[in-house]
C-alpha cells in the first residue's frame, strides 16, 4: 500500500463529465488500497473569469481582497469532486485551505508556502476517507485567505505531499508525460520514462509548461517523487502507477533507473522573452549595477545579460532579456534613469524566441554547445544571445525561426523517435 497526493489541473475539472472521470480514477486508486489525497485547480477559464470581476470591481483592486476572490474556484471543484465521490460510494471530504491549515506568508496573491499542519489530514487518509483539497491558496498569519500565484496547484500538491510524506505525487494533466520537445513542433519527440528534478526544473524555466517552476522546486528541496500523467484515458485504463508517464526523480535515483541516459533530455522554446540593448555605457564600476539594481527592486525578472568588449572610447554595450509582460515597465524605469545610467540609446525587441537544450548528460561530455551553434549556422539562424549553465545551453533567435530551430536540433542531437 503507498501513500499518493494526485493532482489535477483546470482541464482535467472542467464540467461534470470530467469531474465524474476525474473521480473514477481517484477511486481505482483507493481500491488498490492506497491512502489518497486529491488536490484540485479550478475549472478551465474559471481563474480568468474571476480575475476579471475584481478587475471590473476595481482596477486598484485590494490584493487580500481578491484572493479571496479567485480562490473560490477551487472551492466549488473541491466540494463538487468529493460530492462525485460519495456518490460511487466512496468516503470523501473536501478540506479548504484554512482548514488544514495550509500556512503561507502575507504575500497575496503569489504568497508562498511556509507549512502544512498535516494531523487531521493524515487522521482521515488513514481512516479511509479520500481527502479533497483546493489547490492555489492558504492562509496567512493574519487569518486571510491567500493564493500562490497562476499555476499554483501544483505547488500545493507537492507540498501537501512532503506533509504527508507520500511516496509520490501523481499531476495529472492533458499531457501524457514530459516530451523530448513540444510534440505539435516535432511530430517525432519521444515521451520521456525519467528526468531529474534539475533537468525538469530547467525546463520549465525555459518554456516547458507541463509543470510550473515552483513546483519542481520544491520537489527537489523536498525530495518528492513526482509523476507527470494524463487523465484523459479510458474509463478501463490500469491504476496510475502502471500508466506508462513520466517519473521526476533525484539524479542518483535516476542513475540506477537508468543506465543509458542520453546525453541531451530535452529541448525548450519560449517567446515570452524580449531583448532590451543599451548602447555606449561606460565601461566603470558600478555601470551595470546602476542598469539592474532598478530591475531587481521592481521583482522584473532579468535572464540573458551580455556585455560586449568596451570600445575605444571607455563604452561598451549591455543587452538583456526579460518576460514580455514586464518590458513595458523595464523601458520606464530606464528611461527615467537614462541620466543615472548614462546610456545613449535603449533598443527593445520583442519579437525574439529563447531556444534551450537540457541535459544533466552535458557535465561530462564536450561539444554540445558547438552542435548547437553549428547546427543553426548550417540553417541559416542567428544567434542574438547566448547563456549557458551546468545543463543547458541557451540561445536568442528571431521569433519567426523558433519551430525550424526546435526541428533542426532535435535531430542534430539525434532524439528523434523511429
Amino acid at each position: 500500500m503507498a501513500r499518493i497526493v494526485m493532482k489535477f489541473g483546470g482541464t482535467s475539472m472542467a464540467g461534470t463529465e470530467r469531474i465524474r472521470r476525474v473521480a473514477r480514477i481517484v477511486q481505482r486508486q483507493q481500491a488498490a488500497g492506497h491512502e489518497v489525497a486529491v488536490v484540485v485547480s479550478a475549472m478551465a477559464g474559471e481563474t480568468d473569469r474571476l480575475v476579471n470581476f475584481c478587475r471590473e470591481a476595481n482596477p486598484l483592486y485590494d490584493p487580500a481582497e481578491y484572493d479571496v476572490v479567485v480562490a473560490s474556484g477551487e472551492q466549488v471543484t473541491s466540494g463538487l469532486l468529493a460530492m462525485h465521490l460519495q456518490a460511487l460510494g466512496c468516503k470523501a471530504r473536501s478540506w479548504l485551505g484554512w482548514q488544514l491549515p495550509i500556512h503561507t506568508d502575507d504575500a497575496h496573491s503569489k504568497a508562498r508556502i511556509e507549512g502544512i499542519d498535516a494531523q487531521a489530514l493524515l487522521a482521515s487518509m488513514g481512516s479511509g476517507e479520500i481527502a479533497v483539497i483546493p489547490g492555489f491558496q492558504g492562509l496567512s498569519d493574519k487569518g486571510r485567505v491567500t493564493t500562490l500565484g497562476r499555476g499554483g496547484s501544483d505547488t500545493s500538491a507537492v507540498a501537501v505531499a512532503a506533509a504527508v510524506k507520500a511516496d509520490r505525487c501523481d499531476i495529472y494533466t492533458d499531457v501524457d508525460g514530459v516530451y523530448t520537445t513540444d510534440p505539435r513542433i516535432v511530430a517525432k519527440a519521444r515521451k520521456l520514462k525519467n528526468v531529474t528534478y534539475e533537468e525538469m526544473l530547467e525546463l520549465a524555466s525555459v518554456g516547458s509548461k507541463v509543470l510550473q517552476t515552483r513546483s519542481v522546486s520544491l520537489a527537489m528541496k523536498e525530495g518528492v517523487r513526482v509523476q507527470v500523467l494524463s487523465s484523459f484515458i479510458d474509463d478501463d485504463a490500469p491504476a496510475a502507477d502502471t500508466i506508462p508517464g513520466t517519473m521526476i526523480v533525484s539524479d542518483e535515483e535516476l542513475e540506477g533507473l537508468d543506465m543509458e541516459r542520453q546525453l541531451i533530455t530535452g529541448i525548450a522554446a519560449d517567446k515570452n522573452e524580449a531583448k532590451v540593448t543599451l548602447t555606449r555605457i561606460a565601461d566603470r564600476p558600478g555601470a551595470v549595477a546602476a542598469i539592474f539594481g532598478p530591475l531587481a527592486a521592481a521583482n522584473i525578472n532579468v535572464d540573458m545579460i551580455i556585455q560586449n568588449i568596451a570600445k575605444d572610447k571607455g563604452e561598451t554595450d549591455v543587452t538583456f532579456t526579460v518576460p514580455i509582460s514586464d518590458l513595458a515597465r523595464t523601458q520606464a524605469l530606464l528611461e527615467e534613469r537614462k541620466d543615472t545610467i548614462g546610456y545613449y540609446r535603449m533598443l527593445a525587441n520583442s519579437k525574439v524566441a529563447k531556444i534551450s537544450v537540457v541535459g544533466v548528460g552535458m557535465r561530462s561530455h564536450a561539444g554540445v554547445a558547438a552542435t548547437m551553434f553549428r547546427s543553426l549556422a548550417d540553417r541559416g539562424i542567428n544567434i542574438q544571445a547566448i547563456t549557458t549553465s551546468e545543463i543547458k545551453v541557451s540561445v536568442l533567435i528571431d521569433e519567426d525561426e523558433t519551430e525550424l530551430a526546435v526541428r533542426v536540433l532535435h535531430t542534430a542531437y539525434e532524439m528523434d523517435a523511429e
